[in-house]
């Protein structure tokens, strides 16, 4: 089993940024891939940011581009996704996953096969 800890999620006016963090623990070697979601109320959940077990395959959702970034440490087991010029509709939670495997950068829920509790991110306008 693998385990995953979001934590770094918060208030922040907009403009503001935030960095998340994502501890994996359990039965995990740095072969997986890593993705970020995130889910507003009344919507579904949907994909921002993904790292493949090679942090050189990344991928992003159109709405985040140029403004997050993800990154890892495998030597830490833990993901990372900074957030610069956080808009009012970034808000949400948000969501690591991980799904084991020498895999790249992927964006469908189904991808993956372990989910955190999430962290809360509110952008005030």
């Amino acid at each position: 089993q693998v385990q995953l800890v979001e934590s770094g999620g918060g208030l922040v006016q907009a403009g503001g940024s935030l960095r998340l963090s994502c501890i994996a623990s359990g039965r995990i070697s740095s072969l997986y891939a890593m993705g970020w979601f995130r889910q507003a109320p009344g919507k579904e959940r949907e994909f921002v940011s993904g790292i493949g077990w090679s942090e050189h395959s990344t991928s992003y959702a159109d709405v985040v581009k140029g403004r997050f970034t993800v990154s890892r440490d495998n030597n830490k087991n833990t993901v990372y996704l900074q957030m610069n010029s956080l808009k009012p509709e970034d808000t949400a939670i948000y969501y690591c996953a991980a799904t084991i495997g020498p895999l790249p950068a992927r964006s469908r829920t189904y991808n993956y096969d372990y989910w955190g509790q999430g962290t809360q991110v509110t952008v005030s306008s």
